[in-house]
């Protein structure tokens, strides 16, 4: 059953599973003294500049855990939204396995604020405080908006002027870049990030993220925090494999910008058929700048709603349900949803 409940349902994307076969050819070296992993590299410093370091790992949580832990001693604490990843959906990972002290701020938006920030940035050298050292954004955000470069520019300044680092959990950061029209070093190295997380996996590959290094002075003993993280593959290159396979060529953009569009389309159908009145009492409860769409249904549309299409509430209390597009859905799966969604509202 086909649905719009997380863009981690799609498969893999044919050339990302053609690179995982390539890869399977002999012996390579081990725990990333491959030649995939060496080439990584090189293909990560032409989207963000010479001097980058890149650390496959297994998964999202691994990385948000270990990039976040490399950029903190033990005393100190990450400011994030309310809604943020860290916060909300790692299972308390940052917390039980980083020993780190979240500090969120609640955002209408999903995004922070140089003012937001300082809600939580303060009591530097009071010793009964987590000393807040870390700013952590997602770009795109859990609500699917956008920082843009000036505002991820503004975050950094300001958190660096605090002696803070800014990190990104980029797990859909090839979305931000297809809907900013933005290469990824603009919105990133260059607006002052420190480190951030790379995702893979919601963008068309079978499993796989990376931290990012941007400046090498934000990130202390990370070789070695992957690896007690848990987070070390020892057959590398099939992670760097696909990570290559996205980025070398375009396959990266072209995957977010399907997955944009195909949300940008929903949107758009929905919004045409509260117009015509196909479709009635569905609002939208947050912009639709990526590949995600936030929206409130009618008393009882979700759930039979569910029976055709798999799809996610966000807050059960108001009827909020949330739809991901992802690089696989088609214009048919947008279609038929619409469709239903106007026969179950009227009727």
């Amino acid at each position: 059953m086909r649905g719009f409940a997380s863009d981690n349902y799609s498969g893999i994307h044919p050339e990302v599973l053609s690179a995982i076969a390539a890869a399977n050819d002999g012996h390579q070296g081990a725990y990333g003294a491959d030649a995939y992993t060496a080439r990584l590299q090189e293909v990560f410093a032409t989207h963000f500049g010479d001097g980058v370091v890149a650390f496959p790992v297994f998964n999202g949580t691994g990385a948000n855990v270990t990039a976040l832990q490399s950029m903190l001693p033990r005393w100190g604490a990450v400011i994030s939204a309310s809604t943020a990843h860290i916060n909300v959906d790692e299972g308390g990972a940052p917390e039980r396995i980083g020993g780190i002290k979240l500090l969120t701020v609640p955002t209408e938006d999903g995004k922070l604020t140089p003012e937001l920030v300082d809600r939580e940035a303060w009591g530097w050298g009071d010793q009964h405080r987590a000393q807040p050292l870390v700013v952590s954004i997602t770009q795109s955000t859990e609500l699917g908006t956008l920082y843009t470069a000036e505002e991820i520019r503004a975050l950094a300044d300001h958190a660096h002027e605090r002696g803070m680092r800014l990190h990104v959990d980029g797990a859909r950061l090839a979305n931000a870049a297809a809907a900013l029209d933005l290469p990824l070093r603009a919105f990133t190295r260059d607006a002052g990030v420190d480190v951030l997380s790379f995702g893979g996996t919601k963008n068309g590959a079978m499993l796989g993220e990376a931290v990012v290094v941007l400046d090498p002075a934000a990130a202390d003993g990370l070789v070695y925090a992957r690896k007690f993280n848990m987070q070390l593959a020892s057959k590398m290159r099939f992670v760097s494999a696909q990570l290559i396979a996205l980025l070398e060529g375009d396959l990266w953009l072209r995957n977010a910008r399907h997955s944009n569009a195909m949300a940008a389309r929903l949107r758009s159908a929905i919004e045409q058929g509260l117009a015509d009145g196909s479709i009635r009492g569905v609002g939208f409860t947050q912009p639709t700048q990526a590949n995600g769409v936030f929206a409130t249904l009618p008393d009882g549309v979700a759930d039979r709603l569910r029976e055709s299409f798999r799809f996610y509430d966000w807050d059960a209390s108001r009827n909020e349900v949330r739809w991901m597009c992802s690089f696989d859905t088609q214009e048919s799966d947008v279609d038929a949803f619409v469709a239903e969604l106007g026969r179950l509202t009227r009727g």
